[in-house]
């Protein structure tokens, strides 16, 4: 009897103690696990997920230098090459985390091994932070890799590099959020399709990545203030260039709530269970 009182107890505090992991305790063991395998995810194909954005926005800068950059003269004071370099910096940064999130909760949901994340004691803020750990890290390597370029080749020193680095974190981790949100909604790979194609890229390009707003009219400048992405690419072009469309503080406060938002939202469904537990 002795014996079999105590394994009953063992057995009890060990599910007292798995409760309190899963709901009291923050797991800081399953939310660096989770965050690392999403940060191998990327690194194990780094041809794809590093060097192929690299050459992507290489492309973009080439293209447009060569193009346009002779002819378009100044923007804000400065070389068009120059003005643009700072908004395809984040706009790769941007694709890159959503891509991370998205394709990992979707990947998984497809193949039918989401359950493998779900099961073990992780709450929801736990997920929403691993997930977001992995594409904050994935923006961030190819923002300091696309730096790198853009001293060597255009001669750019950031101006404010802390503060770029907010931005590039903010941008991650917003674009990163989103990915989650889409992620769960999405059942299959044409979803996901429909909403990069229909929401993420024209927020990225209509963001005054390739312009400044005071050149827009009126109207269309005040509708590119409701745009959460103009913050981050005005932000980050402030952060190395010194140039701005509107105050640094304000399109990190912006930057910030949204991300925060979205964030929010993704705990609560993965809180819920929505399209995940079914």
């Amino acid at each position: 009897m002795s014996q079999t009182s105590d394994s009953t107890t063992v057995a009890n505090s060990s599910l007292a103690n798995m409760g309190d992991r899963r709901f009291g305790r923050f797991n800081w063991l399953g939310m660096v696990t989770l965050a690392r395998r999403e940060i191998l995810r990327f690194l194990v194909v780094w041809t794809q997920t590093l060097v192929a954005p690299l050459t992507t926005a290489a492309l973009f800068l080439m293209i447009f230098s060569v193009a346009i950059g002779q002819t378009r003269g100044e923007v804000m004071g400065l070389p068009f090459t120059h003005f643009i370099a700072p908004g395809i910096l984040m706009m790769t940064v941007i694709q890159n985390a959503f891509a991370n999130t998205s394709s990992s909760i979707v990947i998984s949901k497809v193949q039918g091994n989401i359950v493998d994340t779900l099961m073990p004691p992780l709450s929801p803020l736990e997920l929403v932070l691993g997930y977001l750990a992995g594409a904050v890290a994935r923006g961030v390597i190819v923002a300091l890799l696309l730096s790198v370029g853009l001293v060597l080749f255009l001669g750019i020193v950031p101006a404010h590099p802390l503060l770029a680095l907010a931005f590039v974190i903010l941008g991650a981790a917003l674009l990163g959020s989103i990915g989650m949100v889409a992620g769960i909604y999405s059942n299959k790979f044409d979803q996901m399709a429909a909403i990069t194609n229909f929401i993420v890229t024209p927020l990225a390009f209509l963001s005054g990545t390739f312009y400044s707003v005071q050149a827009l009219p009126p109207v269309i400048a005040d509708m590119t203030r409701f745009n959460p992405i103009f913050y981050l690419i005005d932000g980050v072009r402030y952060g190395v260039l010194g140039v701005s469309d509107s105050a640094p503080m304000l399109a990190l406060t912006v930057s910030a709530l949204v991300t925060l938002a979205i964030s929010a939202l993704a705990w609560a469904l993965f809180r819920s269970g929505y399209r995940l537990k079914n």
